[in-house]
């Protein structure tokens, strides 16, 4: 993995490392960077460590609280 340089008070965009983020996109550099980190949690790329849990649905008599 490529090393990057950032000056004291920069922000880098979080998904491509490689520019420093955009004020309107932050803490991506564009909305590409955005839209593919997106992608990436929709299709199960990231996940969150812990205990896989179930969440009611309301069928079966269960209600959701």
């Amino acid at each position: 993995m490529s090393e990057v340089t950032v000056e004291l008070g920069q922000t880098v965009c979080v998904y491509c490392r490689n520019r420093e983020a955009a004020p309107e996109w932050k803490p991506f550099c564009s909305e590409r960077c955005k839209q593919l980190d997106l992608r990436n949690w929709v299709d199960g790329r990231y996940r969150i460590p812990g205990d896989s849990t179930t969440v009611p649905d309301g069928k079966d008599g269960e209600s959701p609280s």
